[in-house]
């Protein structure tokens, strides 16, 4: 016979609000088994977790229901409590009495009747619960970081420096990701590439960081401290270790009308090409598209001028398989398309231009060597409109644009319009916003340097129509505050667009089993109190595949999720959580339904001996790995022979609660 303690929290006026505290502590009183019960106003406090404790020894308590918030909150703290007391911490249910109750009505009668019964239903459970004991798995002492941008590096220089090996997967050929293509940085106006790449050089000379550029991971499999992973390595037909970086094979190959992705297509390169000059590693990749040697056999220039033998026409992709104990995911982010955009004319004009290809206009590296000049005809533009909102906060246009405010647009057009000004005076600049969002530490006061000292002209109200008429566009808006429409001659129209993860983010979510949120960003395990942490143990996020965010808030979230890495890789051994999946052999019909379900691939099928009457026979059976499994109990739905239960939260517990709640 169980002998159990009923706690009931206040949570100050969160629990207590809305439900009448004593007269569910005294109607638990009468709950078969029950012999304590009290409340207390914050039972996750010193002296709360200490009338625990104290009425555990006092009262021989076998089980212990607390009634406070959500156990995501507070699960673990109040198993750590009941442990110290000598009592089995799985021997401890939580009843949500606040998410769940107090939080949903404003009824006190109501709250009460609800906080009863929900405590009822964790009282049946503890009756049926049994000690558990946690497994230990062996920690792999290498991490792995998905992303080469500022988020990765940062990541992986923080992992390296406390002495652990940490290796960088980028897709593309070069790290630097996004904040390798700007020019200058908010609010401080420091030079993006002066920033940036000596942390891309202290990477690459890191001897416990090896990089692994224009490369994929191919799969993922494994659990927190035991990661398989395989990477891909595409073919770039030149050897990296022989490679010098010295450019004559990019100066002499003949194919040069190769749109240049890192100049977002605002110039050429040729068929094989270094991305740009501070590129880490500095190896040259061959375009297989555009190459001649490669499509038809013909031309092999750059091999013959290779001084160093680094070019291999006959190069295939290669995987390689590696163990880490931890997965860093700092995938970034990419402007959305503005395909669909119309009204404004991207599509038809090429003096109608996105920030990021502004960026690249007024970089010295860019294809104009940092002159500003219009796309269409090289000339300069002696009038400027900024449009921002373009795609984000699109309420109404889900269809083409995002619902969410990409936070950083605000403060990058209050930077172009000042460095416009500030090289251009003779510029006109427009700024059209729905409302100014400046959240950072001296953001305000760089976006009223624009205003009052730069002269920019902030218009609040949005830009109706963009419409190419005799070498202008013809900019139709209104003004909301004079409340006018406007109509002005630009010779260069600057579209803010919309971020959004980049593509690989959701089918390397599926590899990890992550949980995404509807727009594929990547969802914290819990915002405030875990927000560099995933749901799935063992895999950390960073940057913008979280959410949008500037520079300073992506470093900063790379070092602390380094920080949780290097917490877990000192670590010998990892604790696992006893809650799992188990399979009664001698029921098992050995359909498969339950390894078809699994996320995690935690189930394997095993030919076991069983005696039967007639002898003993072997009969194939479902095997569950505890380290793998997260105890999701998807194979206990599936499970047609009832053969498979979840460790914790068995069938009977959980009929046992249904019961409760209905008497």
């Amino acid at each position: 016979m169980q002998r159990i303690g009923v706690f009931v929290c206040w949570c100050g006026s969160n629990i207590a609000g809305t439900v009448d505290v004593q007269a569910v502590s005294d109607a638990l009183k009468n709950e078969p088994g029950v012999v304590f019960s009290t409340d207390y106003q914050y039972m996750c406090s010193k002296t709360g977790q200490d009338l625990i404790q104290d009425a555990i020894k006092a009262h021989d308590l076998t089980g212990v229901v607390i009634c406070s918030c959500s156990p995501r909150m507070h699960e673990a703290t109040f198993r750590k409590t009941v442990a110290a007391a000598g009592l089995n911490p799985y021997m401890l249910e939580v009843a949500n009495i606040r998410e769940q109750c107090s939080w949903v009505h404003k009824d006190i009668k109501t709250g009460t009747q609800k906080a009863i019964v929900l405590a009822r239903a964790a009282i049946a459970k503890v009756h049926l619960n049994a000690p558990l004991t946690p497994g230990e798995t062996p920690v792999t002492k290498r991490a792995l970081v998905i992303g080469g941008g500022i988020a990765g590096i940062q990541a992986a220089l923080d992992i390296a420096e406390a002495g652990f090996p940490v290796d960088i997967v980028e897709k593309k050929p070069t790290i630097g990701g996004k904040m390798a293509q700007l020019d200058k940085t908010f609010p401080t106006l420091d030079c993006a590439a002066c920033i940036l790449t000596p942390k891309m050089v202290d990477a690459a000379q890191n001897e416990n960081i090896r990089i692994f550029s224009y490369s994929e991971i191919a799969g993922i499999s494994g659990f927190v401290g035991n990661f398989s992973v395989q990477i891909k390595r595409k073919a770039r037909f030149v050897n990296e270790d022989l490679c010098t970086g010295c450019g004559a094979c990019v100066e002499k190959c003949p194919m040069k009308k190769v749109p240049n992705e890192f100049n977002l297509g605002m110039d050429n390169r040729s068929a094989v090409y270094i991305p740009f000059a501070q590129a880490v590693p500095k190896v040259a990749v061959i375009d297989p598209d555009a190459c001649n040697m490669l499509k038809n056999g013909k031309c092999g220039l750059c091999a013959k001028v290779c001084t160093a033998g680094a070019i291999d026409y006959k190069q295939r992709d290669e995987y390689i398989d590696e163990k880490y104990g931890a997965v860093v995911v700092a995938t970034g982010f990419e402007p959305i398309s503005l395909q669909k955009f119309d009204e404004y004319a991207y599509n038809s004009s090429k003096d109608v231009i996105t920030s990021l290809e502004f960026e690249r206009l007024t970089n010295a590296a860019g294809p104009t060597a940092g002159k500003l000049l219009r796309p269409s005809d090289g000339k300069h533009p002696e009038k400027i409109v900024f449009v921002q909102c373009v795609g984000s906060r699109c309420d109404g246009c889900s269809e083409k644009g995002k619902p969410y405010c990409s936070k950083i647009c605000c403060m990058y057009t209050a930077k172009h319009a000042m460095l416009t000004r500030d090289k251009y005076p003779d510029t006109e600049v427009y700024v059209f916003y729905i409302d100014v969002r400046t959240p950072g530490k001296n953001f305000d006061e760089f976006y009223r340097r624009a205003v009052e000292e730069y002269g920019v002209h902030y218009i609040k109200g949005a830009v109706g129509k963009v419409t190419p008429e005799n070498g202008k566009l013809l900019v139709q808006a209104s003004d909301l505050i004079d409340n006018k429409q406007l109509l002005i001659d630009a010779d260069l129209v600057v579209l803010a667009a919309a971020i959004e993860p980049d593509k690989s983010a959701r089918p390397l979510a599926t590899q990890l089993t992550a949980s995404m949120d509807t727009n594929d960003f990547f969802t914290e395990a819990h915002p405030k109190l875990r927000p560099v942490e995933s749901p799935t143990a063992g895999v950390f996020l960073a940057g913008a595949c979280k959410g949008p965010k500037d520079i300073p808030e992506t470093v900063s979230e790379a070092s602390a999720a380094a920080a949780k890495v290097i917490g877990l890789l000192v670590k010998n051994k990892l604790t696992g959580n006893p809650c799992v999946a188990s399979v009664d052999a001698l029921l098992c019909s050995g359909c498969s339904a339950c390894q078809n379900v699994c996320p995690y691939g935690a189930i394997t099928y095993e030919e076991k001996e069983f005696r039967m009457p007639d002898g003993v026979k072997m009969r194939r059976a479902a095997s569950v790995n505890p380290a793998v499994c997260q105890g999701c109990g998807c194979c206990t739905v599936a499970c047609p022979s009832g053969a498979a239960d979840l460790l914790g939260f068995t069938n009977r517990q959980i009929m046992a609660e249904v019961d409760a709640i209905c008497r």
